[in-house]
């Protein structure tokens, strides 16, 4: 078989992330340690089913950061980034400057001249937004203090690509390396510095301007064909086309991508495009990480080993300890903190480029960029293994977890009720408990969150409630009842199985955000089964019946009886499939409750003359609160 045919290599590359990624998640590593480890293993350097052209896949793949930095952009609105200036210039900022200063002086003590140590400090200082961001993701912290902070830096770290690339050149020492015949210059190649600045900026004015203007009326005529596969290729080609732009005037197409999702966010088709990148953007990048695997020059290692690992430990360490001072400042709690720090102490992808791009301006000589690639690759490796390490063994010694849970003994494992996820919906639910003495144990994963709510009097625990061994000490195995109300609802759903697999004889009662999050938990066999916004609704639809002349009594009744009926609607909704199926089973349904509720109104309207609905209405709710209780 030609090992070099394309079929042949998607099939390596398909089977490496298919077997290895699902077992690293099985072990808690991670689906990014996953893809890594699947580089490696099918890499020159272990069984050589790829080889050089790893590296050529690794440009394409690198498509998929730029596909993340659109997504992460339609998900903040121009308001919200005005609200993260302080963490994005201040935090990011110093982050950036501090640590191309430190790495800079211990590149002078390892004997470099001034110019390629600036240029090592500058690149090193950048971390993986691809690796820190997938990660944060799957642990559910990209909505924490420590999350919020890694974004912000990751971000201005994006931006000061752009300045890296005017300065790098200022910094040439050695011979330049020439382009290879063929070779395209971009556009601002050559030109004075006043007009590469004027068509840089005119191109990000560009992006802007379109934005608004052009790509949305664009969009609507395209959405007015109703082809989903033509939508989908026009969000493709908006995405590669900001690519090409932004390469074409030596700028980030990242960072371009990032600014062009920003301008859409209030865009009425953000959630189309976001559905129609997401499947090419999770595929790109695990192909990202497999060729990042790949890349690692084992060789290079083998041959200094002690010098390879020793510069993965320096840089981490070096940068680890300036995020964590800098994490102080602006008052990170000390757990956040550490996850803060443990996340950003890699080196970035953009490292590769800027390292390919040293060596063609005679920045850096041809070992020292070598080396450095090799110590960049290993850093990237490593960062999902030693977040675990902090997760597993630092945090529950030196953050949070050690105030919270010193021992398992202190945990109160007798309590029947265990509510994991403190946010809005839980904590209600707590309260309420709390005031009726059904005393619980609490679990979040918001460090922040835990540390006000202990201060309540709250006796609330951090961790990961998804996990069978933080289940176990908090008395899993002796609860009777178990409230999940944590975010995301992917978490829910992987909460859900644990607790099957390893507390079947827990009680679980499971919050949904909406219709399609409670179809994914029946379909899991969720019998108790809380949506969030129904309730709410209902009893704003009560008192509008109310102020419209409806008497209470009748409204109440009416909001019960669609409560049930939509309920029990919802278990055969559930198990629908077929899109047109499922839109005439559900006009079905809607006709049928409006006749039942009409019918309900017609027999009742005569008994709605005296106090009797007061009386009746008090009656049914004490019966069907002993029904709960019983």
């Amino acid at each position: 078989m030609d090992q070099q045919s394309f079929f042949f290599q998607a099939f390596i590359y398909l089977s490496a992330a298919v077997i290895c990624v699902p077992v690293a998640k099985k072990l808690g590593l991670g689906s990014v340690l996953g893809y890594l480890i699947a580089g490696v293993i099918i890499g020159p350097s272990v069984l050589s089913l790829i080889g050089k052209e790893g590296q050529d896949v690794m440009h394409f793949a690198e498509f998929g950061v730029v596909m993340m930095l659109f997504l992460i952009g339609l998900e903040l609105e121009p308001e919200l980034l005005w609200k993260l200036r302080k963490s994005i210039v201040g935090l990011g900022g110093l982050q950036v400057a501090i640590t191309s200063a430190v790495i800079a002086l211990i590149a002078l003590g390892f004997g470099l001249t001034w110019r390629p140590a600036i240029a090592l400090g500058m690149i090193l200082s950048l971390s993986s937004t691809a690796i820190v961001i997938q990660t944060l993701t799957e642990k559910g912290l990209i909505r924490a203090a420590s999350g919020r902070s890694s974004f912000a830096v990751l971000l201005f770290q994006d931006i000061s690509v752009i300045p890296m690339f005017a300065i790098l050149p200022l910094l040439a020492t050695y011979q330049i390396v020439t382009e290879p015949a063929g070779t395209v210059s971009n556009w601002v190649s050559g030109r004075p510095g006043w007009l590469q600045t004027l068509i840089v900026s005119g191109s990000v004015a560009i992006i802007v301007i379109a934005g608004n203007y052009l790509i949305r009326p664009l969009l609507r005529v395209i959405a007015g064909t109703r082809l989903r596969e033509i939508f989908t290729a026009s969000a493709l080609l908006l995405v590669v086309g900001i690519a090409v732009l932004m390469t074409q005037v030596g700028l980030s197409p990242a960072l371009g991508a990032f600014l062009a999702g920003v301008v859409l966010a209030n865009s009425e088709y953000k959630h189309e495009l976001e559905s129609d990148i997401e499947p090419f953007k999770g595929l790109l990048l695990g192909l990202f990480f497999i060729a990042v695997g790949s890349s690692i020059n084992f060789g290079l290692i083998l041959a200094n080993p002690g010098r390879i690992l020793g510069l993965v430990a320096l840089l981490m360490t070096v940068k680890g300890l300036v995020l964590f001072i800098l994490g102080k400042i602006f008052k990170l709690s000390t757990d956040q903190n550490m996850i803060f720090s443990f996340s950003l102490s890699q080196a970035g992808e953009f490292a590769f480029v800027l390292f390919s791009f040293c060596l063609q301006g005679g920045i850096l000589d041809n070992a020292t960029a070598n080396t450095m690639i090799a110590v960049v690759a290993i850093s990237m490796a490593f960062t999902p293994l030693v977040m675990l390490i902090n997760e597993r063994l630092l945090l529950p010694r030196i953050g949070t977890l050690e105030e919270l849970a010193p021992e398992a003994d202190d945990i109160n494992q007798d309590c029947p009720v265990i509510i994991a996820g403190l946010g809005h919906f839980g904590s209600t639910i707590g309260r309420f408990l709390r005031a009726h003495r059904i005393y619980a144990t609490y679990l979040d994963i918001d460090s922040d969150r835990v540390a006000v709510l202990r201060k309540m009097g709250m006796k609330v625990f951090y961790g990961d409630a998804s996990r069978a061994e933080l289940l176990a000490s908090a008395g899993a195995a002796k609860a009777r009842i178990i409230v999940i109300a944590i975010e995301p609802a992917e978490k829910r759903l992987e909460m859900i199985e644990t607790i099957k697999k390893h507390f079947p004889n827990l009680r679980m009662l499971v919050r949904a955000s909406n219709r399609n999050d409670a179809y994914d938990q029946m379909n899991a066999g969720m019998l108790h089964i809380y949506r969030e916004s129904i309730d709410t609704s209902l009893r704003l639809g009560v008192d509008v019946m109310t102020m419209m002349g409806f008497r209470k009594y009748t409204a109440q009744r009416a909001a019960r009886l669609f409560f049930r009926y939509d309920e029990a609607n919802l278990k055969k909704l559930s198990s629908i499939r077929d899109q047109e199926e499922y839109i005439n089973t559900a006009r079905g349904f809607i006709e049928e409750m409006e006749q039942l509720l009409q019918n309900d109104r017609n027999a009742g309207s005569l008994e709605h003359e005296s106090d009797w609905d007061i009386e009746t209405y008090s009656k049914e709710v004490k019966e069907e609160a002993g029904q709960h209780l019983n």
